[in-house]
């Protein structure tokens, strides 16, 4: 599949952003005057993305309802905006089947979440790919076929809410609904550039969404940016008594932003260099986005992390079992094994639930006792240090289609190691984006707090967020190859330059070399150091060059040093000398 047949081929003539959408219509669009533009993305984009849609019979006749209240835009907060909806939450009229076309049944009523949406003016346009009964985070374990990334294809969309991410990436909605138990909100919003919404427990109601794990379920929200997300969040988040694991907390429902003073100073906790397992890939974005929530008015404090999983496992067995003795009918059997319940389903979602089945009550109580624990130990640790929230990397690695399929297990586990905990933990999380790689990929950060804390998260995503506009990615931060150089400086006007040696990251071609070029560097020559000056490696894992000068014997000059440091220990190594612009 090619960049054009993903759907990025031109610059679509309808902007998708709330705010654009709701300027188009005031001047004068109408909703089923953009539904022939939605089709039309549709059409030019992967179709594994989309499971179930309405036609374009149904989607003319809800948006000729919506053009006959346009008059009543303002009280329609989300008035002809077109929504996508994972296929494990139910829309009236659709089927819902949770990536298991045995199980389908169309649905009665929408989900409460989507009602609200509708109420509030969207446009639903139809059920979109997710691993099968969202037991994932690839987004390939589903009969249908792989999920591709919107802007790589031959890289993974993640999941498990994967068509969710993609076809909002793809400009086909303005946003989507997905579910997350353990990073499926957070994982395909990191690979596909966009911001996930990972609500705390029970803000959003889950009724009407088939369980992976009822305790840890969330709905979570895809979009575009922070704004649009806010606007999602403040529209669906509303208490439903009904369901069980709602939680009625007023304070949680507040919308209004807080003011850019008072966000001016804070302070966030990152990982300690050495508990980072990066690509090194992803390093350069991560100290990125340090640094630009640092330019924000934050202070960054290293914490222990330590990422913890449990046996929930047994819990995605009872969910997964329930909903397939129910939808299938099984259920009047009075005796149905697991393998024999299981055996139509998607090979590896098979493996993975049955072995949940293995767990026992033991093991849950101990996890109960743990995770008790650990939630007492960060609550003492953020308000030791006094933290307004803690970041994380979203994803450590980025795997291609092949690399799952080759290791569904390992590469699905390995995608979870900064997302699993934090529904276990009861904290609300924002993921954002911070970037791409050399290559084009995208990734992100993570932002998390207490439960309670989505909006304040949202305000501070949305430096972040407005920090990277200030900025933008220039072309230097592309694969180096592509990296243009501007010509070295003529004898002539050495003089204007002010003289500097340049090692490691800032050399030509480097993470950081974008810093000198967009200060007006011009390289001078390559060189090489004395002999007496010796390199060594920082520890942590962004390659760093240490350069100290040896006036006695090796042993001595670096005893002062940790062990640690002592390593790939050379002999003069090659440097630049760069000039910048007196003054």
């Amino acid at each position: 599949m090619t960049r054009a047949q993903s759907g990025q081929s031109s610059q679509p003539p309808v902007s998708l952003q709330l705010d654009a959408l709701r300027d188009a219509y005031a001047n004068g669009l109408r909703p089923s005057q953009l539904v022939p533009e939605i089709l039309k993305r549709i059409d030019a984009g992967p179709a594994v993305a989309w499971v179930a849609r309405f036609d374009r019979a149904e989607l003319l006749r809800r948006a000729r309802a919506l053009d006959a209240r346009h008059g009543e835009r303002d009280r329609l907060p989300l008035y002809g905006v077109p929504v996508a909806v994972k296929d494990n939450i139910d829309v009236q009229g659709l089927p819902t089947a949770a990536g298991f076309p045995d199980s389908a049944r169309v649905a009665r009523n929408s989900a409460p979440v989507v009602s609200q949406l509708i109420a509030a003016g969207a446009l639903p346009i139809g059920k979109t790919h997710l691993d099968q009964f969202a037991t994932g985070l690839v987004g390939t374990r589903n009969p249908a076929g792989p999920c591709p990334n919107a802007v790589l294809p031959e890289y993974i969309s993640g999941g498990s809410s994967s068509g969710s991410a993609l076809v909002t990436a793809l400009d086909q909605v303005s946003f989507a609904l997905g579910t997350d138990t353990a990073g499926s909100g957070r994982v395909p919003a990191a690979l596909n550039g966009l911001v996930g919404v990972k609500p705390t427990r029970g803000l959003l109601s889950a009724r009407g969404v088939v369980p992976a794990c009822r305790s840890l379920d969330c709905v979570s929200i895809f979009a575009k940016t922070t704004a649009d997300a806010r606007a999602i969040l403040s529209v669906t988040a509303v208490y439903d008594p009904v369901d069980a694991f709602a939680r009625p907390r007023p304070r949680l429902a507040a919308t209004a932003n807080h003011r850019s003073d008072e966000l001016s100073h804070f302070t966030f906790g990152v990982p300690r260099t050495e508990s980072l397992e990066l690509d090194a890939g992803f390093t350069r974005l991560w100290q990125q986005a340090i640094h630009r929530l640092e330019e924000a008015g934050g202070r960054s404090v290293e914490i222990d992390f330590r990422p913890y999983d449990g046996p929930w496992l047994a819990e995605r067995f009872i969910s997964v079992t329930d909903w397939l003795l129910q939808s299938t009918g099984r259920g009047k059997k009075k005796q149905v094994s697991a393998a024999e319940l299981f055996a139509p389903l998607f090979p590896v979602t098979r493996a993975i639930l049955m072995a949940g089945d293995q767990a026992g009550a033991v093991d849950a109580f101990r996890a109960q006792y743990r995770l008790t624990e650990l939630r007492r130990k960060i609550e003492r640790s953020v308000e030791r240090a006094g933290l307004d929230f803690v970041l994380t990397p979203t994803i450590a690695r980025a795997y291609t289609i092949a690399q799952v399929e080759a290791d569904p297990i390992a590469t699905n586990s390995d995608l979870g190691l900064y997302t699993n905990f934090m529904n276990l933990l009861d904290l609300a999380a924002v993921a954002v984006p911070a970037g791409q790689r050399r290559d084009g990929l995208p990734w992100g950060v993570t932002l998390f707090a207490a439960a309670g804390s989505d909006h304040r998260l949202l305000d501070f995503a949305r430096l972040l967020e407005a920090q990277a506009a200030k900025r933008p990615a220039k072309r230097s931060h592309a694969a180096s190859a592509a990296v243009e150089l501007p010509p070295p400086a003529d004898e002539d006007r050495l003089g204007e330059l002010e003289p500097i040696v340049v090692c490691g990251a800032h050399m030509a071609g480097m993470a950081l070399n974008w810093q000198l070029l967009e200060r007006g560097g011009r390289l001078i020559c390559k060189t090489r150091t004395a002999p007496e000056y010796r390199f060594f490696a920082l520890p942590g894992d962004v390659p760093r060059p240490g350069l100290i000068r040896l006036d006695e014997s090796d042993d001595a000059a670096l005893a002062q040093f940790e062990p640690a440091l002592r390593r790939a220990i050379r002999r003069g190594e090659g440097v630049e000398v760069w000039g910048l612009p007196r003054g």
